[in-house]
């Protein structure tokens, strides 16, 4: 039986006990491990990065076709001996590259396109293993977000797809007696296109795994919808432009025509349609897809003054602040495209347009995030 309590009890001689708040009740249970996905994610992030750079280098130095056969595995060890280097060396002659283009190669000249377009495959490989195990580490100790693991897998599965699309690519130049000296320029355009794709993928998932769910959910309320959409607009225009720019490289047409604002003196490339059939003319037509890129790229830079104004008009500093950055980079970029024509396409400046190139995508698809979920602002700065 209850022992009957005093009237006049003091207070103080009762233990109680006073709940405690629960908070981030929406993050627990969901947020495994945000932030070592987020680095794991960076450093896929980074080697992609560097990915797109080597295979610009590997096209620019035209070592592309080096390598005649697709080994997946076997492939990931180089020549070891003589005899190894000759087996390669002959392989690569029996192509049209070697025998239109390149037949005044030595052994020696061989090794040096050799190591460039091994590296690019090594590296690809690399990629994947990251990849693999990362997603398998998380997966095992349970510690990915709730849905985030179809997320990941698409990520891996894109990863698979541009090592098929790599060789699709390299088989259009590895042909006998066709006279093929490259690769397909469309088939290029589709292997590049994929791997912005896959870093914009990379990016928007850093993006989200940067802020907790809660916050997400929050800021997801303040979306500046017109904006998001002016965003979204500037970012597959910026991926035809990358697309298109493809194409350029495929043909080498950054070195035809080095005269701006005008072609050789017009404003409309002379012989645009000497290609047969005339539709062959917007694939490896010289004058013509350098043309469509300029215009491109005229149409990109006059659409991103227009987001740029619009982004200024956010009431959130950070969103106005990516926008700033976005128009800083298509501006240079501009300016380094100008040059890259002038100077005819030198490994430097084209590298480093490339490379701008993925900045600008990366700094889009940052101002694009913000206006999806705004960074929440106090009289006392960001939250």
């Amino acid at each position: 039986m209850a022992e009957k309590r005093k009237l006049f009890e003091e207070v103080d001689a009762v233990q109680t006990t006073r709940p405690v708040a629960r908070t981030g009740v929406i993050d627990r249970g969901r947020g495994g491990a945000r932030g070592a996905i987020r680095i794991w994610l960076m450093i896929l992030f980074a080697l992609v990065f560097v990915m797109i750079a080597v295979g610009g280098l590997t096209r620019l130095t035209d070592s592309g076709l080096s390598i005649t056969e697709w080994r997946p595995f076997a492939g990931a060890m180089p020549p070891l001996n003589d005899a190894d280097w000759q087996s390669e060396f002959t392989k690569y002659q029996a192509i049209d590259e070697f025998q239109v283009q390149n037949s005044w190669m030595q052994l020696s000249d061989f090794k040096r396109i050799y190591w460039w377009e091994w590296g690019h495959r090594q590296l690809g490989r690399v990629i994947g293993l990251v990849w693999a195990v990362g997603f398998l580490w998380f997966l095992a100790r349970r510690q990915i977000p709730v849905g985030w693991t179809p997320r990941l897998l698409i990520l891996g599965g894109l990863g698979g797809l541009q090592g098929a699309i790599g060789w699709w690519m390299v088989a259009s130049g590895v042909t006998t007696g066709a006279g093929t000296t490259d690769v397909a320029s469309y088939r290029l355009a589709t292997h590049l296109g994929l791997a912005f794709a896959i870093l914009g993928v990379i990016t928007w998932y850093a993006l989200l795994l940067g802020r907790s769910e809660r916050d997400l959910i929050q800021a997801r309320r303040a979306k500046e919808a017109r904006q998001f959409g002016l965003a979204t607009g500037l970012l597959y225009l910026a991926f035809v432009q990358i697309l298109i720019g493809a194409l350029v490289a495929g043909i080498d047409a950054g070195r035809f025509f080095v005269d701006w604002p005008l072609m050789q003196g017009q404003f409309f490339p002379q012989g645009a349609f000497d290609v047969t059939p005339v539709w062959r003319n917007f694939f490896e037509n010289p004058g013509l897809v350098q043309f469509i890129h300029r215009m491109a790229g005229y149409l990109l830079f006059a659409f991103g003054i227009v987001v740029w104004l619009r982004g200024r008009r956010s009431t959130h500093p950070a969103t106005r602040f990516a926008f700033n950055a976005v128009m800083a980079a298509l501006a240079l970029q501009v300016v380094l495209g100008i040059t890259t024509v002038v100077y005819a396409a030198p490994v430097h400046i084209a590298l480093a347009h490339q490379a701008l190139a993925v900045i600008l995508w990366v700094l889009i698809l940052r101002a694009r995030f913000l206006c999806a979920y705004p960074v929440a602002t106090s009289l006392r700065g960001p939250k």
